[in-house]
């Protein structure tokens, strides 16, 4: 592979990927890729296939077909601590912190993995300067936290192993939406200054629009339409259906009943 092949080639790549849940289907042929450094979205309605597209890449799902390439290579099915190893670190929804561990033994768990221990004490004052409030709580132990600070604390554990990708499932969830602005504009920091690549799965389509890159928009396991994220903006179907945004005028009231054309 020549050099600007490599540059240009996807730090993630999913190739026709079939995952199920007993019989039941929840992605069907996706294909998706994320490139070295940004922040790629998949949005989707409760129940798309979202969490099982991050569940799959982790490990976590085996799929019953399709392959999964990280750093060009293939991880399709092998042990999830495996894929920790190499580099990808999974922040899944609903936080799931060990709350019977301080907050500080929590972020020495996300580096379980690394044999640097000299820059873990230098990482943990990083992921502070991201969340202040994480070093105030660092003796309490981590279920005592609110919500927010769980998924504050969620994502700085996933920092402690310094990943190369970062899988950031429904960080808005549960949260009030001062707060929700606050840790996408950490997770945009968090980017823009480590160079970690980030794919997020997010409901709140305003909020991953605006922090993301590039975006896939999943509909019933199937991916059906993908851009660059100021492009998604503004089109139609993602402003009405995803955004809010319904057109004026006499048969704006009618709107409701129009089909996806994801033109």
């Amino acid at each position: 592979m020549n050099m600007a092949a490599a540059i240009d080639k996807p730090i993630l790549e999913l190739q026709n990927v079939e995952s199920a849940y007993g019989p039941i289907r929840a992605i069907r042929g996706v294909s998706l890729r994320v490139k070295r450094g940004e922040i790629a979205t998949v949005l989707g309605s409760n129940g798309a296939g979202k969490t099982t597209i991050l569940k799959t890449i982790s490990g976590i799902i085996d799929p019953r077909k399709g392959t999964v390439e990280f750093k060009g290579h293939n991880i399709t099915a092998i042990d999830p601590a495996a894929i920790v190893q190499r580099g990808l670190m999974h922040v899944p929804e609903g936080r799931e912190v060990f709350p019977l561990l301080s907050v500080r033994d929590n972020l020495l768990m996300g580096a379980y993995t690394r044999r640097d221990r000299d820059h873990v004490a230098r990482d943990i004052e990083a992921v502070f300067g991201y969340f202040p409030i994480l070093r105030e709580r660092a003796s309490q132990d981590a279920g005592l936290l609110s919500g927010g600070q769980q998924q504050m604390l969620a994502i700085s554990r996933a920092l402690m192993a310094n990943p190369e990708l970062i899988l950031l499932d429904e960080p808005s969830l549960g949260l009030s939406p001062l707060l929700t602005k606050e840790i996408f504009e950490i997770v945009v920091r968090i980017n823009r200054e480590r160079g970690t690549t980030l794919l997020l799965v997010e409901q709140n389509a305003n909020m991953a629009l605006n922090a993301a890159d590039y975006g896939y928009v999943l509909e019933n396991g199937r991916i059906v339409m993908e851009d660059s994220c100021d492009k998604l903006r503004e089109k139609d179907d993602i402003k009405e259906f995803y955004l809010g945004m319904k057109d004026e005028g006499v048969r704006a009231d009618r709107r409701w009943k129009k089909k996806k054309t994801w033109r």
